[in-house]
């Protein structure tokens, strides 16, 4: 099952709307990322857990 992680999902100053899917390791690899980047959190492992409790499943649009 693939997973999203939705910016739009969590207050920012930026109002950011990324949404990025794809295999639960990549989404959290990515977003993790994100969130360092662009809105100056740590990289850690506690950052990733935190990403990864808050994936949802990536329901298809197309069936």
């Amino acid at each position: 099952m693939r997973k999203i992680a939705d910016c739009r999902d969590f207050p920012s100053e930026t109002d950011c709307t990324l949404a990025i899917s794809g295999e639960e390791d990549e989404v959290v690899r990515a977003a993790s990322e994100h969130a360092a980047s662009v809105h100056g959190h740590q990289d850690s492992p506690e950052l990733r857990q935190q990403v990864r409790s808050m994936l949802k499943d990536d329901v298809p649009q197309h069936a």
